[in-house]
């Protein structure tokens, strides 16, 4: 029978109501110390129909944070806080896995702890000026190049978050491999330079990758770690020189595993296309974003190019989007002035949409 949007579907370990994905999507709304709110517990509730929710870009480490007001999962407050999310999108009947976001480069010093180093796999700094605490984009800081000695102690970070992911009660994570965060600066040609096993030619370069999948599988299950990638993107100075072969060695790489999916964000690309790059090189299940319609997810889904689909603004202002889109109501437009500048207890433009219903 031909799937829709609207059936069920298995990724890896995760058993989904529906194909429709909520994107992770930083909203800048995290409390004193990087704590979930419990606005945030709202805001996930919401949209708790998604078929799986897949939180904001969440930081390993503090080292890890890069932006203001963001999400943490490395102190007990911060895994206290997230529990208060998992259980209330469980009893509304949802999946939810976190996104863990290592931002290497792309930092702002004033947005981090006094404490907490500026990473990269090379010392080249994000030409992107990045919002520090009052909004305004600032210089990013120079990194300090990895050792290679120093790399294991940074997978360990993503492994302990992912520990403290599943002790909160998320269903898995999603390791953060897009956006010219760490991962990324590893993959792409300019921003790693560096002359070890780490860097080099693509399957040095992708190495770094591998090896932070299998060891957030080997301590949560493979089955519950999924993995996003944009080949092509150049958001925060990145610039492959041959992003088609660098993709398809890190798919040909991790297929295999049993992971649980990889989440494409589909970007035009001179020379290859990306969905068809993922599907020659990946076996795996697929989740495709990047400004899907309603028509778009449907006939992605009915052709069988991927499993799931996911969608981002839509779900900003449409806490019942699943809803909307089996009935075909109007979606309701996000107000984009406020996506990043709720705090305390601000309602506004973050949970106070409304459903079709009321």
């Amino acid at each position: 029978m031909m799937a829709d949007l609207f059936s069920p579907v298995r990724l890896g370990a995760l058993e989904l109501a529906n194909r429709v994905v909520m994107a992770p999507m930083t909203r800048d709304r995290a409390g004193p110390d990087d704590v979930p709110t419990d606005l945030m517990v709202e805001y996930y509730r919401q949209r708790a129909s998604a078929g799986l929710i897949v939180t904001e870009g969440t930081q390993p480490s503090s080292t890890g944070k890069g932006y203001w007001r963001t999400p943490g999962i490395h102190s007990p407050e911060q895994t206290a806080g997230w529990r208060k999310v998992a259980d209330a999108v469980h009893g509304e009947g949802g999946r939810i896995v976190m996104q863990l976001m290592h931002v290497g480069r792309a930092s702002v010093r004033a947005n981090k702890a006094a404490d907490a180093e500026t990473v990269a796999p090379s010392a080249i700094a994000c030409p992107d000026p990045i919002p520090g605490p009052d909004g305004v984009p600032v210089p990013t800081e120079m990194p300090r190049a990895l050792a290679a000695y120093e790399i294991p102690g940074v997978i360990a970070e993503y492994v302990a978050a992912a520990r403290n992911a599943r002790s909160a009660g998320m269903d898995g994570v999603e390791l953060h491999c897009a956006s010219g965060y760490l991962p990324m600066q590893f993959l792409s040609s300019n921003s790693n330079q560096r002359s070890d096993a780490y860097g080099g030619s693509a399957e040095n370069r992708v190495r770094f990758v591998v090896e932070a999948l299998a060891a957030l599988g080997a301590a949560i299950g493979l089955d519950r770690v999924g993995f996003r990638i944009c080949p092509g993107v150049t958001f925060n100075g990145m610039a492959d020189a041959d992003p088609a072969e660098t993709y398809a060695t890190l798919l040909r790489a991790v297929d295999g595993m049993g992971l649980a999916y990889c989440h494409l964000i589909h970007i035009p690309n001179a020379g290859f296309d990306a969905l068809d790059l993922v599907r020659a090189n990946w076996s795996g299940p697929v989740i495709e974003n990047c400004g899907l319609t309603a028509e778009s997810a449907a006939k992605v889904i009915a052709e069988g190019k991927a499993d799931a689909v996911s969608f981002g603004y839509a779900f900003i202002g449409n806490p019942d989007l699943v809803e909307r889109l089996r009935t075909g109501a109007p979606l309701a437009k996000a107000d984009r002035s406020t996506f990043y500048t709720g705090q305390g207890d601000d309602a506004r433009g973050y949970t106070d949409y409304p459903t079709v219903s009321g």
